[in-house]
């Protein structure tokens, strides 16, 4: 049974870096007020929700697999609060932060018309620091970082976040912050 738990944490912690990327992707070009991949920005900021509750329900499983092997020998003070774990303190803190950084999100998110949209934008910030945290954590606590394919699972990873960053603050003449193409007058 524990092999099996912890081929489960391994396998829910590289799908839920993948999805985790791809949310921080959707979130960033949502902002960008551009169509991304044909969809407007109402269509991409709704499949961000829906990658990020995916990913979420991932993260949980993820943390539940930990918890519930022997082998990784982590307690919930450990999931909850960063550097304290007796295993690779550094890289299980940077996993701790991220799981605080998402429930922050996610709390806020639950209670955007309470706190008000202002409010609700300056902890989504966090999301910025959170995929970082996340992203070292998968490389320095995964028995996995040494391999070949995770390497390219973090590359690809690193990349597409870079290459979303790049685009969203990239604008051609003819855009306006509507994402909409101006028309130019016939001549």
């Amino acid at each position: 049974m524990s092999a099996s738990l912890w081929y489960l944490a391994r396998g829910t912690g590289v799908v839920t870096l993948l999805l985790f990327t791809l949310t921080l992707v959707l979130g960033v070009t949502a902002r960008s007020r551009r169509p991304f991949l044909g969809l407007r920005r109402f269509g991409v900021a709704s499949v961000h929700r829906s990658v990020s509750l995916f990913a979420l329900v991932l993260l949980g499983l993820h943390v539940v697999t930990l918890l519930a092997d022997p082998y990784a020998q982590l307690h919930l003070v450990n999931i909850v609060l960063p550097f304290t774990s007796s295993y690779r303190p550094l890289w299980v803190g940077l996993g701790a932060l991220s799981l605080d950084a998402m429930l922050a999100l996610v709390i806020t998110s639950l209670l955007r018309e309470r706190i008000g949209h202002a409010a609700w934008r300056t902890v989504h910030w966090v999301a910025y620091a959170a995929w970082p945290a996340a992203f070292l954590h998968s490389l320095g606590s995964g028995t996995d970082s040494a391999t070949l394919w995770m390497r390219v699972v973090a590359a690809t990873c690193a990349v597409t976040v870079i290459a979303a960053v790049a685009w969203r603050y990239t604008f051609t003449p003819a855009e306006t912050t509507t994402g909409r193409p101006v028309l130019e007058p016939a001549r």
